[in-house]
């Protein structure tokens, strides 16, 4: 049986994500909507779901409006202490700025991936047992592209991580990391053994996974999400309210204070608070921000609507780009 309070939180939401673009002018990622729930929020339920309840966030970027979102926690359930980040040197380098808070094993979530959890008790009673090291989460991935979005995790015969592999050209095998992680505080030792790569000249969390490794360190490997989208773009985001609203489809999707025309058609489509919809239009597969006025007379399929812009994920998907 886990204790209450052997393991913390923490949620590295820092990031600009200039890919998202336009939303990045008006939002960090942690706080673009998926069912009209901010992101980081579906992350801090995970975590008070497992019994944690004291999380420390990592902030950079218009931080402001996250600690205006989130308070402090109690609306969730939790206990929230934040952390400025003061440079953007790769994930390693923010997880160090944690180290002066963190006394005990942590439950690490990056603040731009969207999970869908299988068994993530599984990951915390796997550490409770194993006692150090690091467990990080993965899952069989079927499409190499994806595998290459990230990082591929090779096991040896005892079923120990041997390596991780940041990003690989071809991947050797299906096992993908998916941005979550359980880290015992000798993380931060190695995280100053770790060199900024080559790559991005950064410090990549997957070199102080291998020095904990070639430390002789126990990392091992636990499959715990049915699903895991890393929002990079406008078509992520998109993709992870369309997952929501096919797996759940009773849940609330439309938004307080909406007014939608008494003969527009909504099919799959996730609509804000304080949205008006005027004309009797079509829409479908598309998500609407709170406070959005769509005054257009055609419909829209496959888009973002914000009060700023309305983009095309189709055209994105496509690799065109459209942004209205």
């Amino acid at each position: 049986m886990l204790a209450r309070g052997e393991f913390v939180g923490v949620i590295l939401a820092g990031g600009r994500g200039s890919r998202m673009f336009p939303f990045s002018e008006n939002f960090p990622k942690p706080l673009l909507p998926v069912c009209n729930k901010p992101l980081i929020a579906h992350q801090l339920e995970i975590m008070r779901a497992l019994g944690i309840v004291e999380i420390f966030i990592l902030i950079g970027y218009k931080g402001y409006q996250i600690t205006t979102a989130l308070g402090d926690g109690s609306a969730f359930g939790v206990r929230i202490t934040y952390v400025e980040q003061t440079e953007v040197l790769g994930i390693a380098h923010a997880i160090g700025r944690m180290e002066r808070y963190i006394d005990r094993p942590f439950l690490l979530f990056l603040g731009d991936i969207f999970l869908i959890p299988d068994d993530l008790q599984s990951m915390l009673v796997l550490y409770h047992a194993q006692g150090q090291g690091a467990i990080l989460g993965v899952k069989e991935e079927a499409d190499p592209a994806a595998i290459r979005k990230n990082f591929a995790v090779i096991l040896d015969e005892s079923g120990l991580v041997q390596q991780v592999i940041e990003k690989p050209r071809r991947p050797p095998n299906r096992l993908k990391g998916v941005g979550l992680y359980i880290f015992d505080p000798d993380v931060f030792d190695a995280i100053r053994r770790t060199p900024r790569s080559a790559m991005r000249d950064e410090y990549e969390i997957t070199d102080t996974i291998q020095v904990m490794i070639d430390r002789g360190m126990p990392v091992r490997a636990a499959p715990c999400v049915k699903n895991d989208v890393n929002i990079t773009s406008p078509v992520d985001l998109l993709e992870c309210n369309l997952i929501e609203v096919k797996a759940f489809p009773r849940q609330r999707l439309i938004g307080n204070n909406t007014t939608i025309h008494s003969h527009a058609e909504i099919e799959t489509c996730v609509i804000g608070a304080n949205v008006q919809i005027c004309h009797p239009i079509r829409l479908r597969n598309s998500v609407i921000f709170d406070n959005t006025l769509v005054d257009a007379k055609t419909g829209f399929d496959g888009f973002v609507l914000t009060p700023e812009a309305v983009v095309n994920c189709r055209y994105e998907q496509e690799g065109v780009g459209a942004v209205c």
